[in-house]
């Protein structure tokens, strides 16, 4: 297996762990989100790179179109309510809580292994021969 299809299927499974304690941490801070974004947090969040992950084991280059779209779409969304929008979802609007520096870590890490797979999924998808 190749090394972009490694580091394909591992950024997938470091997003994937970190998503845990932050889905834990939203729910001790009673943190909650509309319906559309709880469709939208689960499909493009933690669906499809789930299946780019399939896709990439398979050697399937659409799988990392998945992965790249995917955390695209995870990055803007958890950019913009974590880090840019007014309300809840905030991290710097939290109030002190047992659970607040875990949400306030794991919004960091899940923004950069997205950025990661951003870029693992630009580059595995423009290979030639991935």
């Amino acid at each position: 297996m190749k090394r972009i299809h490694i580091l394909g299927i591992a950024i997938v499974v470091l997003h994937a762990l970190i998503t845990i304690p932050h889905g834990i941490a939203h729910s001790n801070l009673n943190i909650q989100m509309n319906s559309w974004q709880n469709i939208y947090i689960l499909v493009v969040i933690n669906l499809l790179p789930l299946v780019a992950v399939v896709l990439i084991w398979r050697r399937k280059r659409p799988g990392f179109l998945v992965l790249l779209f995917s955390m695209a779409g995870s990055f803007l969304f958890g950019g913009f309510y974590h880090f840019v929008a007014a309300g809840p979802d905030n991290v710097a609007s939290l109030a002190s809580h047992p659970w607040t520096h875990t949400f306030q870590w794991t919004a960091v890490l899940l923004a950069v292994s997205e950025a990661a797979g951003f870029f693992i999924g630009l580059r595995g998808s423009s290979s030639v021969n991935p």
